[in-house]
């Protein structure tokens, strides 16, 4: 009897230590370090966490193991980790909700992954974490109230990644910061606040200002990893470091321009100007009525430190080009804004004996051109050369091919361009203008073809198809089927497609004896053509 019970003590410890030892994930290691079980997988293929592991490891450390993202609820069975290393894998995202069931979790490295940003109110589910280590990332945005939750965060690593802007305000809110400047912070002893920026894209202009007056006086508690921290932008102060660099205040565009009212005749090149100074560095931009009509080239150039000439070049003005150009200067503070007005003058002096246009009533030339066309629409543009004893009204002839009829349009005194945006694709037009009562004369007019839509050519091709097919059923026809059809009269009411001279070049079918004179067969196909004839 006390065999048995030995036998039975043993099978029952040998249970025990069995279910104390679970199997670990394929690839992967467990081990019992001094500070409790640990779970390693390393460079496997996993592509996500494990699911289903025991409730007792103290770190787990997966690295080089591909892992893309971190969804919701990935550590449901990890409450007692501590440590957790997910180093060097294709992290690019991180779920609002990844973090939950980590309340035990002191430390956190995401080195050499590839993100872009950090959902930073998930630490709330980790009031714990003194560790944030996210070096060799990507990140390139760090939100003022990012270190809010972290209150117990005590070594935060960005190093090596692309932070070009950051306020100083994200360090002054960090909880740990907080407490430090607290009055009765001397009677604690608090731990150290370990901080690591550097190889960051710094952009040192007026936005960094803040941070470049929280590193220089950084002091005890604050430790900053590597202290020198090196500007890369902009040319003027790259390759500079914090410590010798000086930063203005950020300030609202004031811009200005050599001459607000420019005057130029008809053919002439111009080049409308505007400065603008602005810490930091503006962007601008030009405004002009026919912008979508015309673009003209832009050039931009650094002048001085936050200092930017734009210049807007018009080459060969036309009289559509005069009116207000407007240049537009914008940074993060404001913006500010300076108008140029153009005056193009048409040409007084009569043309040479070789110009293409015909002289009209009172000796004034017309020349009608097309500024620009697309597919539906363009832009019609005319002068007048020669003296006129007042403004008169304008008057527009469109034609096309397709129509027989001619549009006329009254233009009123003053207007020498016109938009047509409703013109059907793939078409020839003609475009013809006279002042007041003249008539029209070769040279006022303007010959001109729209562009081809070449979605239209979907339909043809389905109809093409539809004829085929109807083609080869009627070659499947018995020859008895002909054979009847040819004793039984024509009726052009049931086989009017067949009637119609516009869709075969076989000879009509035989008149049948017709019951009304007055039958009318009227024949469309898909593309809207009709035909009719009369019985």
């Amino acid at each position: 009897m006390a065999s048995v019970s030995h036998y039975f003590l043993l099978v029952l410890a040998f249970l025990d230590l069995h279910a104390f030892q679970l199997p670990c994930p394929p690839g992967c290691t467990c081990s019992e370090e001094n500070f409790g079980r640990t779970l390693q997988c390393m460079s496997i293929s996993l592509r996500k966490i494990p699911g289903k592991l025991p409730e007792e490891f103290k770190q787990v450390r997966i690295e080089r193991s591909s892992l893309f993202e971190l969804p919701r609820g990935s550590f449901v069975n990890m409450s007692t980790v501590e440590y957790l290393w997910l180093n060097f894998n294709d992290v690019t995202v991180i779920h609002l909700g990844a973090l939950e069931h980590l309340s035990e979790l002191k430390e956190l490295r995401l080195e050499g992954n590839k993100l872009r940003s950090v959902p930073w109110t998930a630490f709330r589910a980790t009031p714990l974490l003194r560790v944030l280590d996210l070096k060799h990332n990507r990140i390139d945005v760090l939100p003022e109230l990012a270190l809010q939750f972290l209150v117990n965060l005590t070594y935060l690593d960005l190093s090596s990644n692309r932070l070009t802007v950051v306020s100083k305000s994200v360090f002054m809110n960090w909880p740990a910061y907080q407490k430090h400047q607290q009055p009765d912070c001397g009677a604690k002893i608090l731990s150290s606040m370990v901080l690591a920026l550097h190889n960051n894209p710094w952009l040192c202009d007026c936005r960094l200002r803040g941070l470049f007056q929280f590193v220089k006086s950084t002091s005890l508690p604050v430790i900053l990893v590597n202290p020198y921290l090196m500007c890369q932008g902009p040319l003027s102060k790259a390759g500079q470091f914090f410590h010798e660099t000086e930063l203005s205040a950020c300030v609202k565009p004031q811009i200005s321009t050599p001459s607000a009212n420019v005057t130029i005749q008809v053919g002439q090149n111009v080049t409308l100007k505007c400065l603008a100074q602005a810490s930091p560095s503006p962007t601008i931009i030009w405004m002009y009525p026919l912008s979508m009509w015309r673009e003209f080239d832009v050039l931009t150039s650094s002048t001085a430190e936050d200092a930017v000439l734009s210049e807007l070049v018009i080459p060969a003005a036309h009289l559509v080009d005069r009116g207000n150009y407007t240049c537009v200067a914008s940074n993060s503070i404001g913006k500010s804004t300076v108008v140029i007005s153009l005056h193009v003058q048409p040409l007084l002096v009569l043309p040479a004996s070789h110009s293409l246009s015909i002289p009209s009533q009172g000796n004034v030339y017309i020349n009608l051109r097309v500024i620009k066309q697309t597919m539906r629409g363009v832009l019609l543009e005319w002068f007048t050369v020669g003296k006129t004893s007042e403004e008169k009204w304008a008057t527009l002839y469109v034609a096309s091919d397709v129509s027989l009829r001619k549009e006329v349009v009254y233009i009123g005194p003053g207007i020498n361009t016109y938009v047509m945006d409703d013109l059907l694709p793939g078409t020839k037009y003609k475009a013809c203008v006279s002042l007041g009562d003249q008539p029209l004369h070769q040279g006022q007019c303007v010959v001109f073809v729209t562009g081809r839509d070449y979605s239209g050519l979907d339909e043809r091709e389905r109809l093409l198809h539809i004829t085929v097919v109807l083609c080869a059923v009627l070659l499947a026809v018995p020859v008895g089927a002909y054979v009847w059809a040819a004793q039984v009269p024509c009726n052009c009411r049931n086989w009017g497609f067949l009637c119609c001279p516009r869709h075969r070049k076989a000879p009509r079918c035989p008149q049948a004896a017709p019951q009304h004179r007055d039958l009318t067969v009227v024949c469309e196909d898909s593309l809207g053509h009709r035909d009719t004839e009369g019985r």
